[in-house]
């Protein structure tokens, strides 16, 4: 038994051995040049104009405008369903909640896109 357990730690020695010796024999030269294709690519002089600049600014307007009105609808929700809840003891708590939560996700997205489209970078 301990000439196995033996023979089975040299095979495990000489395959641990082995990991290393290929990663350093392994040439990097290929992924040296792809790395510089990638980057010219993203550094190239050609820019062309994507749909987010062909976007005018009233669509930005109304696209804002069209997320801003459920989102003071939601808010309201949530306001009505909060003071049932807690001054009138109703069991509205499920309701109350998802309506914050859909009222937070429409918040920050409203937010995100009026900063993207808005804010001079």
């Amino acid at each position: 038994m301990p000439a196995m357990r033996s023979k089975w730690l040299q095979i495990l020695a000489l395959v641990l051995l082995q990991f290393p010796a290929s990663s350093i024999l392994a040439e990097e030269a290929p992924a040296e040049s792809a790395g510089i294709e990638v980057m010219s690519a993203f550094t190239s002089a050609e820019v062309e104009e994507g749909e987010a600049v062909a976007i005018t600014d009233e669509t930005k307007y109304l696209v804002m405008f069209l997320m801003g009105v459920p989102l003071l609808l939601l808010l309201l929700a949530t306001v009505v369903l909060g003071v049932a809840m807690g001054v009138y003891g109703k069991p509205v708590f499920v309701a109350h909640m998802v309506c914050a939560g859909l009222s937070m996700t429409l918040a920050t997205a409203h937010a995100v896109v009026g900063l993207v489209w808005f804010y001079p970078f």
